[in-house]
């Protein structure tokens, strides 16, 4: 599989200055990053606040360039400046709030801004409006206003703004954090899909647990550093190492820990409701 997304010892420092623009200080917000994503992977990246996982996601459609370091999309250095276009297109980027992403007065108008903006033929615009609003359930809402939408229906409105513009990746920085549980539920279900269905590859970065059961690889940062890297599975095992970093893990993997601390004999470590029961129905 081909490399979507790959980093060599990135490195990104925010300088802070005076009012007279001399430098106060520097804070290294990514530490030598080494990172490799395959085309068609869906990566979770967790990290408490200030982890520098919301900086690192910036590197890749070059909202951000490295310190030191190198950032390669689908191939090409972000800090080219020949690149940026195409790397802006390839990777597509849904933020925290969807409110500062939307601009449309209508859902359909909002949806097919990106790929008029890139010059894309009115009747193509069309076609690409209805797919992108197929794809994450919103097509029946396409002459709504957007204010008349809920958090999770906004959000999906923006992920399919992305979409329209065929993008080969989708960088999701904490799509959920202004969300219900209900509006959280169908932004991962909508990101699932588009990397299940549309074989997009998809960067969730992301503080709920819950969210990154079904990634194909989870990076954890803190301090600015990966420090684990696994399967879901693998990382979740790891109940507290993740304590020390101020991460929680799923409710049932924590009901299946306290279990098993407890002295049942259950599996390490449950992802999911439907892995507790029959692991419980095996304990009679």
């Amino acid at each position: 599989m081909k490399e979507m997304i790959s980093t060599d010892k990135l490195v990104f420092e925010y300088i802070r200055r005076d009012e007279e623009g001399n430098v106060e200080g520097i804070t290294r917000a990514v530490d030598e990053v080494d990172l490799r994503v395959k085309q068609g992977q869906f990566i979770a990246i967790l990290g408490h606040n200030g982890s520098g996982k919301s900086t690192l996601a910036k590197h890749f459609n070059a909202l951000l360039f490295p310190t030191e370091g190198e950032v390669y999309i689908d191939g090409m250095l972000t800090d080219k400046e020949e690149n940026l276009w195409e790397i802006r297109q390839e990777a597509g980027m849904v933020f925290q709030n969807p409110d500062n992403q939307i601009i449309g007065q209508v859902v359909e108008e909002d949806v097919g801004f990106g790929p008029e903006n890139m010059g894309v033929p009115t009747e193509e615009i069309w076609e690409r409006v209805d797919e992108s609003l197929k794809a994450v359930r919103m097509d029946k809402f396409r002459k709504s206003s957007p204010n008349h939408l809920s958090g999770g229906q906004k959000q999906r409105v923006s992920i399919a703004g992305v979409i329209a513009m065929h993008p080969k990746c989708i960088i999701m920085d904490e799509p959920t954090a202004m969300l219900d549980p209900n509006g959280r539920r169908e932004v991962i279900r909508a990101a699932r899909a588009l990397n299940q269905v549309e074989g997009i590859t998809v960067i969730l970065i992301t503080h709920y647990m819950e969210e990154v059961v079904d990634a194909d690889r989870v990076f954890v940062m803190d301090k600015g550093r990966i420090v684990m890297e696994g399967t879901p599975r693998q990382v979740f095992s790891q109940v507290e190492k993740l304590k020390e970093l101020r991460l929680g893990v799923p409710q049932v993997t924590m009901l299946a820990y306290e279990l098993r601390k407890s002295g049942l004999p259950i599996p390490d470590p449950i992802l999911s409701r439907k892995e507790l029961v029959e692991a419980l129905k095996a304990c009679r």
